[in-house]
């Protein structure tokens, strides 16, 4: 059995290009807004402390993925000025 996780990507619909900027595991809360043109607040949480995956990013510097293979990705690395990962895992 595997679990839902949470994938989003940004579509720039006037270059026809999209990219990933947030990947992890699903709480039991999950939910996003833009509060403005760049920024993005996501929030995924469950019950602990520990479960929160929540973030604001900026869509077009800064990716989130939970495990941190997106920050270590060669071919991703260039693509953002900021990485982010959860740290309770390490």
């Amino acid at each position: 059995a595997s679990g839902v996780n949470v994938w989003i990507e940004i579509i720039n619909n006037e270059e026809q290009t999209f990219k990933t900027i947030y990947y992890a595991d699903a709480k039991r809360n999950v939910s996003m807004r833009w509060l403005d043109e760049e920024t993005i607040s996501i929030v995924n949480k469950g019950k602990t402390k520990n479960s929160d995956r929540s973030i604001k990013l900026n869509v077009e510097k800064e990716i989130y993925h939970e495990n941190g293979l997106a920050c270590q990705s060669l071919l991703m690395r260039n693509d953002y000025e900021a990485c982010y990962q959860d740290d309770s895992s390490v």
